[in-house]
């Protein structure tokens, strides 16, 4: 930025010569015949013409690398600002509109840096510049900036003040047009399914007349500037040309210096006009930069510890202890003082009806989530006190929706342990019953898999995302509904494998299916956020007329299984 500055300075200095130089040759030269002096300041005023060129280029080469540069810093910080943050920070902003701000609202602010430092930068010095050399050249005829000026500034204020509140509103508009195209590809297969084709256009065409009508009356307001920035320079051309005659008649001046005038009002004129281009911008940026900002000083409410514990001394058993849970403004908490242990070596279940809070219960031990209240231990140690990137080893979550990221199927799996070997892949693969379906993969392992798995099926997305937890080996398997898309047997067959090679392991389910925990060490039955209910499953259901059972739990399983299955 230094160096721009210096090679403005020197621009604008020579720019503000020139007419000096061309009065100069005109009134000493051009009037009197002498073609010697003209040669002689005709090859000074070349040389300076030259110079000016050169830091001219300086300048935009400079100053593209300042814009530029900042643009990929403020992406980047955005980057990780976004990765730091909890999921609930995330679904606050929005996906769509975490899009739109790394993406448009930095590119306005790039843009207007651009702008700013190749041309705005100069505006002040030529402006300052001008005015002291047009008072040189006449200082009577100097007075028509004294109207000029003044009247030029007022009109772009005026117009500038009516393009902010637009301009938010742009941006705005530019959301809600992203998150409905979002909408509509992530959930096409839905919108196809229930013929809801035209209501999607419909609702598309809303938004995007929106963006139309708030882009049109910003854009005519704009419309206006160019105009007004036109009038006032010629009136002040014909001011300045009427006046200038008269006083050449009158003998006090000379007519290189009314040309000289004239390039000089022309160059103060113009200062006025680059920064009017700048002020185009600077609503819309100002407005983006508000929004990146609002991201960048958002704190994450999962905050790393100040003196993070680094090792864990145990196998990995997990304690949830008195548990509160609620989302920001929600009436109730989604959690009660939910307490329970899921010891290594063993299976823990996790069942209740929808909404009971299971996956946020779940969501509570890798961190995506902090309690509002109680606390969580892993190997006795408060989980708001692990470094994460420890935390991050010992625990592996399958989510309760599978993501594949784009890549190939190893990649995906290598994705919690970069440096796996193939047979360790393989392995995965066939523990999670994968592996028929991969090696019918003509490129099997580098098989290319599509941006969130769409070009596999549930079914098998479930199957790559449990591989991909049993390649990492970490010390605590959290299984969200994870068996939901499988059939029985292969249910059944995953289940059965599963067992064995996470012995010694801790291992956590939830579950709709009764079938996929019924064999659990332990069973948690959530209502409500509440603990109301644990033990095996033939503690739960009770004796056959439910006495010493569990009531929600047997519901549950006489919802899917006959009495008789049930006490199989």
């Amino acid at each position: 930025m230094g160096i721009v500055m210096l090679l403005q300075l020197v621009q604008t200095g020579a720019m503000l010569y020139l007419p000096t130089l061309n009065a100069d040759i005109i009134d000493n030269g051009v009037a009197r015949g002498d073609t010697g002096y003209i040669v002689g300041s005709g090859t000074v005023m070349l040389a300076v013409a030259l110079l000016e060129l050169l830091c001219a280029v300086g300048v935009v080469y400079f100053g593209s690398l300042v814009a530029m540069t900042l643009g990929r810093d403020l992406r980047t910080a955005f980057f990780h600002r976004v990765q730091d943050l909890s999921a609930r920070e995330v679904g606050h902003f929005g996906a769509p509109s975490l899009i739109t701000r790394t993406t448009n609202d930095v590119e306005q602010v790039q843009m207007l840096a651009l702008m700013t430092l190749t041309m705005v930068a100069s505006a002040p010095i030529i402006g300052v510049g001008g005015i002291v050399m047009a008072v040189r050249q006449d200082a009577e005829l100097s007075l028509v900036l004294l109207v000029a000026l003044p009247t030029l500034i007022t009109a772009v204020i005026l117009l500038i003040r009516r393009m902010g509140p637009l301009s938010a509103s742009l941006q705005q508009r530019i959301d809600r047009v992203n998150r409905v195209v979002r909408e509509q590809i992530t959930g096409i297969r839905v919108i196809r399914a229930f013929t809801r084709d035209a209501h999607e256009q419909a609702r598309f065409g809303a938004a995007n007349d929106d963006l139309l009508d708030v882009g049109l009356r910003l854009g005519r307001i704009q419309s206006f500037m160019m105009p007004t920035v036109m009038i006032v320079i010629e009136f002040a051309n014909i001011a300045v040309l009427w006046f200038g005659g008269h006083r050449i008649d009158d003998g006090g001046m000379q007519v290189g210096s009314l040309i000289a005038f004239l390039l000089y009002l022309l160059q103060i004129l113009s200062a006025v006009m680059m920064a009017t281009m700048a002020f185009f911008m600077a609503p819309r940026a100002k407005v983006s930069a508000g929004r990146i900002q609002e991201v960048l000083g958002t704190s994450s409410s999962v905050a790393p510890p100040a003196d993070p514990v680094r090792a864990l001394p145990g196998a990995g058993e997990v304690e949830i202890r008195d548990v509160d849970f609620g989302y920001p403004g929600a009436e109730d908490p989604v959690l009660h003082g939910v307490s329970l242990v899921a010891r290594s070596g063993e299976t823990t279940a996790i069942i209740g009806s929808t909404g009971s809070g299971k996956t946020t219960l779940l969501n509570l031990v890798p961190r995506l989530v902090d309690p509002t209240g109680g606390t969580l231990f892993v190997d006795g140690v408060d989980v708001r006190e692990l470094d994460p990137q420890t935390l991050s080893a010992v625990v592996g979550l399958v989510p309760q929706k599978p993501y594949l990221f784009t890549g190939t199927v190893a990649s995906n799996l290598r994705y919690g342990k970069p440096d796996a070997t193939d047979e360790e892949l393989w392995r995965a693969l066939e523990i999670a019953q994968a592996r028929d379906f991969v090696e019918d993969m003509p490129e099997k392992l580098d098989a290319p898999i599509g941006q969130g798995g769409t070009n596999v099926s549930g079914g098998q997305r479930q199957r790559l995302a449990i591989a991909r937890a049993l390649v990492a080996r970490p010390r605590v398997f959290l299984f969200d509904d994870s068996f939901s898309a499988l059939d029985y047997a292969t249910d059944a067959a995953l289940r059965a494998r599963l067992e064995r090679e996470t012995d010694g392991a801790t291992v956590i389910i939830v579950a709709q299916r009764v079938s996929t925990i019924r064999h659990a060490h332990r069973i948690v039955v959530l209502d409500a956020g509440r603990v109301v209910g644990t033990g095996t499953h033939e503690e739960l259901m009770g004796g056959p007329d439910g006495t010493g059972g569990n009531r929600i739990y047997r519901e549950i399983v006489l919802s899917q299984l006959t009495e008789e299955e049930a006490c199989q």
